[in-house]
């Protein structure tokens, strides 16, 4: 089946036909390194990481681009707050960034570039953009002239007319048009700049994004990535001076969008201050659980946010690594034996594997629908775990399933045969804590003290932990 993907141009569903044959070239808008990044962000990076990695699952040679944009407004505001250099402030947070994409399981990109060191390429198609007349310069600050290009407006789907009814214009402003958008900015005192042929400056924001996917990518290249908020007036600022710059040729052949996340169904964003950086969620729970909240709805649906989700995020995924651990406990006791046979239910459990893969890629190939691939896990999980309490298994075919089941979970980057999120927490180590609970119980049923046996199993049970009797011994799960 071919990948099918939401393009936010075209608004409809289109099969995904890369520039190139066998590879796939993406640019995903990276952070403005001001502040560690939250929630919303991390759900943007997570679903372009899965988006990444199952693009490679497929079999594509993929050329991922993440910037960071290390020279922005809010990069000199929060430097003058803190009394430090915006460029120091600025690299702090591209190495904290790392920090926290690496809880996530977010690979780094194949490159990622910084808006600085590309300063250059920026004044270059500035000043492409002004020899066309779709640039002007007003006393050293060069605004990109949104009515000179005809296809102004055709990603976010709103006219020139719209826009400009419902635009503030100030009484100095020096634009020809109030939606016209800075290129190149005056420097002013304090701030960090460059020379350019219009003065000391330094760049706008929107500018950044050409001038970096362009350099490494080229025009024309496959993926353009970002959150909704980025439609407008990010990216479509982008799209006009790249295309304008370049004679019309097009800029991205596919534009994909993920919704907010919001609080309380308000979206979450730091100039709302009901934003939860990552660094901050990390303390409470694992990053493998953060990012298993965060594929658990589809990426182009809002997701709202708050501790009972990531708890029942918590409870899936130890779901799903529970029954690794299971398998791996049932083919340990197993009588080694060679080939596949149909005793034992062997094939069945064989079969829900390839069952769940063909499910996992089809739910995968519809837009990258992570929702519907973790519905073909926990179905392959629920057969694994069937098929271990059994008692008699077929290790050769349980360790199929349980391969598939790890493999699959590793194309939306989660490692199941990690520790599960309880043996991570501060709270204590839940594998040796149960180690000693059933140490108590089984005592107790040797010595014939059923009554504190059948307490034990049962208030366990009341907080989702699963003991078993069974002709091997005891074993427990979480539910």
């Amino acid at each position: 089946m071919t990948i099918r993907l939401y393009n936010t141009m075209t608004r409809r569903k289109e099969e995904l036909i890369p520039r190139e044959a066998g590879k796939v070239s993406v640019y995903a808008c990276g952070p403005t390194t001001y502040n560690y990044f939250h929630l919303g962000n991390a759900r943007m990076l997570v679903v372009f990481d899965m988006i990444r990695r199952y693009l490679i699952h497929k079999g594509f040679d993929v050329t991922y681009v993440q910037n960071f944009t290390d020279v922005d407004d809010k990069i000199i505001n929060r430097a003058a707050q803190e009394g430090i250099d915006p460029l120091v402030l600025a690299s702090k947070y591209i190495d904290e960034y790392f920090v926290d994409a690496k809880a996530l399981n977010i690979l780094p990109a194949d490159i990622h570039p910084k808006a600085t060191e590309h300063i250059q390429d920026m004044i270059e198609i500035i000043t492409k953009l002004e020899k066309k007349g779709l640039a002007y310069n007003v006393d050293g600050d060069v605004y990109y002239a949104v009515d000179k290009f005809p296809g102004y407006g055709k990603l976010s789907g709103r006219t020139l007319e719209d826009m400009q009814a419902g635009a503030r214009v100030d009484i100095d402003d020096k634009k020809h048009n109030p939606m016209d958008f800075a290129l190149w900015k005056k420097a002013k005192e304090g701030e960090p700049y460059w020379e350019s042929p219009w003065g000391q400056g330094r760049p706008g924001w929107h500018i950044e994004c050409s001038a970096m996917s362009l350099k490494y990518l080229g025009p024309g290249f496959d993926i353009h990535g970002g959150g909704g908020d980025l439609v407008f007036p990010h990216h479509e600022n982008e799209l006009a001076q790249s295309e304008g710059a370049s004679d019309g040729q097009p800029f991205a052949r596919y534009w994909m969008h993920n919704a907010f996340i919001t609080v309380n169904q308000e979206k979450m964003s730091k100039s709302l201050g009901n934003f939860f950086l990552v660094r901050d969620v990390t303390e409470k729970f694992p990053g493998d659980v953060i990012r298993f909240y965060l594929l658990g709805t589809h990426y182009r649906s809002p997701l709202d946010f708050d501790d009972e989700k990531l708890v029942m995020a918590s409870k899936g995924l130890d779901r799903l690594k529970n029954s690794i651990r299971l398998a791996k406990e049932a083919i340990g006791k197993a009588p080694i034996a060679v080939g596949l046979t149909t005793e034992n239910g062997g094939e069945d459990v064989v079969e829900a594997a390839k069952i769940a893969q063909n499910a996992f890629e089809q739910a995968m190939d519809d837009d990258f629908n992570s929702a519907q691939a973790y519905a073909a896990l926990f179905e392959l999980s629920r057969a694994i775990n069937t098929y271990v309490s059994k008692g008699q298994i077929e290790a050769q075919a349980l360790q199929v399933s349980a391969q598939t089941l790890i493999a699959l979970s590793g194309v939306l980057g989660f490692d199941l045969e990690a520790e599960s999120e309880a043996d991570q927490t501060d709270s204590g180590k839940l594998g040796p804590v149960m180690d000693l609970v059933m140490e108590i119980r089984a005592n107790a049923r040797k010595n014939k003290d059923w009554a504190t046996a059948d307490l034990i199993r049962d208030r366990i049970k009341e907080i989702g932990i699963i003991i078993e009797d069974t002709p091997e011994g005891a074993r427990w799960y979480i539910k």
